[in-house]
Order: structure tokens, then C-alpha cells, then sequence
């Protein structure tokens, strides 16, 4: 079996919101979506809306609310702390002066 990455874009975190809101299992989000069970659960844990008291916020299915934005925002976050660091540079690195 060959596995098949795929990364959710804007577009599926719009759907993911959708079918959610219209009480859809996330199984079946999953299905639409082409992604595993897993990654959809942890895309609704990523765009978890927060009330101003840190508690979760419930939609009207009384499950914890998914926000779309907050979940792009949460993976723009994730991609500008990606990288390499200063230590990584000392281990061995070749430096601007080819040393």
C-alpha cells in the first residue's frame, strides 16, 4: 500500500467547517475530504475556538466550535517557527566564509 500525503488547505478548513456544523461525523468529513479519521480530529483540535476564559466554546451541536481562520492561522504559525536553528548552524554547518 502506497501512502498519500495530502495538506489541508483554506479551502478544506472551510468544508472541514461546514460538513461539521451540519452535525457530520468526522469519519465521514474524512471520507469527503480524502484525509485519515486522525487527521481530521487533529485539524478540529488545531481550529478549537476559546472562549475569553480559556474554557471551549460549543456550536449549537453542543460539540467544541472548529473556526476555520484560527486553524490557518494556528498552521502559518506552526510553518514560521519552522527551521533551522542557531545550535543547528554550530554542529558541523559550513559558515558564510566557507569554514
Amino acid at each position: 500500500m502506497v501512502r498519500k500525503y495530502k495538506y489541508i488547505t483554506f479551502s478544506d478548513r472551510k468544508q472541514i467547517a461546514a460538513l461539521y456544523q451540519s452535525n457530520a461525523r468526522p469519519a465521514d468529513i474524512a471520507e469527503k475530504i480524502g484525509v485519515t479519521v486522525a487527521a481530521i480530529y487533529r485539524e478540529l483540535k488545531r481550529g478549537e475556538t476559546v472562549g475569553e476564559d480559556g474554557a471551549p466554546v460549543l456550536d449549537r451541536n453542543q460539540r467544541r466550535a472548529y473556526n476555520p481562520v484560527i486553524a490557518q492561522q494556528t498552521v502559518q504559525a506552526s510553518f514560521g517557527r519552522r527551521g533551522r536553528t542557531p545550535a543547528d548552524s554550530r554542529k558541523g554547518a559550513v559558515n558564510s566564509d566557507g569554514i
